[in-house]
């Protein structure tokens, strides 16, 4: 028999910054990446318009994890 009730499971909760740092980090290595090294500086625009898209739907994202 078991002592374990199927109610005394706990619940975990990640806290907001667990998501946005990892996201973070992820899009800071991908425009590493995906930067060129000694090209102009028109080139890197998709890269900064994509890093401007994350940080504005991050505080969303956050909202729907809390």
């Amino acid at each position: 028999m078991s002592t374990h009730s199927p109610r005394a499971q706990a619940q975990t909760r990640l806290p907001w910054w667990a998501v946005a740092l990892p996201a973070l980090a992820f899009a800071a290595l991908l425009a590493l990446v995906a930067a060129p090294g000694g090209a102009d500086p028109s080139a890197a625009e998709p890269v900064a318009h994509f890093l401007g898209r994350i940080s504005d739907a991050l505080p969303g994202l956050v909202r729907q994890v809390l």
